[in-house]
């Protein structure tokens, strides 16, 4: 599955719990180099980009930060508001000027405790990101950092 299925919220959502979802956005902006989240960073929302791109990025010690992957429209910024201990794993930077929606993290898991439908929907989603990114992040570190690279087509 490519990363436009997993994790564009438009086919990953059916349109009733897309609904319910955008009824708790507002909508941002960020120039680039602004940082939106950091690794490590208390996971209290969570954006859905319209416009430009956002890099996800991993601390290496003694190493630049490694661009684990690059989101644009419709994509999910962030999943780490879902799972408990609510501290992101990763961090990301706009990269061009930025036009998103931004979710209140509390807000939306109240939703998902009190609407089991939504909650199963939006989590199978989030998962599927999930699952994405740290495919994505292995075949990145391995191509950084392997000697011979991940050996992947992808």
């Amino acid at each position: 599955m490519n990363d436009s299925v997993t994790s564009s919220m438009v086919r990953a959502l059916p349109a009733p719990h897309r609904q319910r979802l955008m009824d708790l956005a507002r909508e941002v902006s960020f120039e680039p180099g602004a940082r939106l989240f950091e690794e490590g960073g208390r996971a209290d929302r969570f954006w859905i980009v319209r416009t430009g791109t956002v890099a996800l990025d991993m601390r290496v010690p003694g190493r630049r930060a490694a661009v684990i992957e690059t989101l644009g429209h419709n994509q999910l910024v962030g999943w780490s508001w879902l799972f408990a201990p609510h501290s992101w794993h990763l961090g990301a930077e706009a990269t061009s000027p930025v036009r998103a929606y931004v979710f209140d993290a509390a807000d939306v898991r109240a939703l998902c405790g009190s609407d089991p439908a939504f909650g199963m929907a939006l989590a199978q989603w989030v998962g599927d990101v999930l699952a994405h990114r740290l495919r994505s992040a292995r075949t990145r570190l391995l191509d950084l950092y392997a000697p011979y690279g991940s050996g992947s087509l992808l």
